[in-house]
């Protein structure tokens, strides 16, 4: 028994829910849900706006991801370079220049050259007594070997140089290829110019004390040749009479 009646409680109240529904439908929207007015246009013009509300929120937050890539970037541009070879390279072009100030006898100075040719390599340097003129040859001889030995000593610095510029060389390139951003790259690239600028001027020091020391020889075996002139002069003059004039014609 109480199953039927479950039933037929069930089957009424079916037929009472579609009544209400049939009345709604029929029913002015002014009437529905109790009072509450429901206007399908006005909603449809409501999820319409949400929606464009929506979408200009997805707009400004994809604005506002671009200026934190575009933030991020110049960050990355600005970013300094991690390795920095300028002490090095500062290092090795005062080690050359300290083997350049430590050059013998004569300095790579205009006036210590001026003042050291004019009191052994010409004029009365070349004319004086038997006693100054072997001590000035003496000096003359001094002189170049202490310049070979000064452009052999730098060439040494200049090789020992070599190693190092390699190991900054290796640095920068490393530094240049892991670049993040512009600056990066451009300091990588002004540093490998420095690094160019200290082997040009180790390069620049290397002939310059060797042109110096061929330069210091050539001075000698000139001046040796005047000296011989001079001596073979003095003899024939002490011995046959020759006149001076004459003395040159007789050497050659």
């Amino acid at each position: 028994m109480k199953p039927n009646i479950l039933r037929r409680a069930m089957l009424a109240g079916a037929i009472a829910t579609s009544s209400m529904i049939g009345i709604t439908a029929a029913t002015p929207a002014h009437a529905q849900f109790g009072g509450i007015v429901y206007d399908p246009t006005n909603y449809a013009q409501n999820v319409l706006t949400a929606a464009r509300s929506l979408q200009q929120v997805n707009n400004q937050i994809q604005q506002i991801q671009q200026q934190a890539t575009s933030l991020i970037n110049e960050a990355r541009n600005l970013a300094s370079l991690p390795f920095n070879s300028l002490q090095q390279l500062q290092q090795q072009v005062q080690r050359t220049q300290q083997l350049l100030g430590e050059a013998q006898r004569i300095a790579y100075d205009v006036q210590n050259v001026q003042q050291v040719f004019n009191g052994r390599y010409k004029g009365a340097a070349l004319t004086g007594t038997h006693a100054q003129m072997v001590a000035n040859a003496n000096a003359r001889w001094e002189d170049s070997v202490g310049a070979f030995e000064d452009a052999l000593r730098v060439q040494a610095g200049v090789v020992g140089n070599i190693d190092g510029a390699r190991t900054t060389m290796d640095g920068l390139v490393t530094s240049s290829q892991s670049a993040t951003g512009a600056l990066q790259a451009a300091q990588a690239g002004n540093q490998l110019l420095a690094l160019q600028s200290q082997q040009l001027a180790d390069l620049t020091a290397l002939l310059a004390a060797q042109g110096r020391a061929q330069a210091l020889d050539s001075a000698r075996n000139a001046a040796v040749e005047a000296e011989s002139r001079e001596r073979l002069r003095r003899f024939l003059t002490r011995s046959t009479g020759y006149q001076p004039g004459n003395a040159r014609m007789f050497h050659d």
